[in-house]
């Protein structure tokens, strides 16, 4: 049993959940979803999860959608949102009403990232 937290990342683009899980299964232990749905149903059966990161850009369900929908069900789990777009409205109104911790920019920056998790962590 590891005892490194566990986090989730919800993308839909198999690359990026690869790259994430690679760079940061050092530290932590990283469940992947490929869609927002696919998140809402690892969220409910593991309840040990620490953390989530979604993707904005998602087919099915966007990340602000799952955010949202994930944060009616763990309201006290911190939520950050990893996309390639600058901060937008929609984001800046996420982050100022607490749905989501904060925004992260790809192509990610691994020891942003971290700083970011330990932050929450700690």
């Amino acid at each position: 049993m590891s005892n490194k937290p566990k986090i989730l990342y919800v993308d839909d683009e198999e690359i990026n959940r690869h790259l994430f899980k690679i760079n940061l299964s050092k530290d932590y232990s990283v469940l992947t979803a490929s869609n927002g749905a696919e998140g809402l149903d690892i969220l409910k059966s593991n309840q040990e999860i620490k953390l989530v990161v979604s993707d904005m850009k998602m087919s099915v369900m966007n990340g602000m959608d799952f955010i949202k929908e994930a944060k009616k069900l763990y309201p006290n789990l911190p939520f950050f949102l990893l996309t390639g777009f600058d901060i937008t409205p929609q984001i800046n109104e996420a982050i100022n009403s607490q749905l989501i911790h904060a925004h992260l920019k790809k192509p990610f920056n691994i020891d942003e990232i971290k700083s970011a998790f330990h932050k929450v962590l700690d």
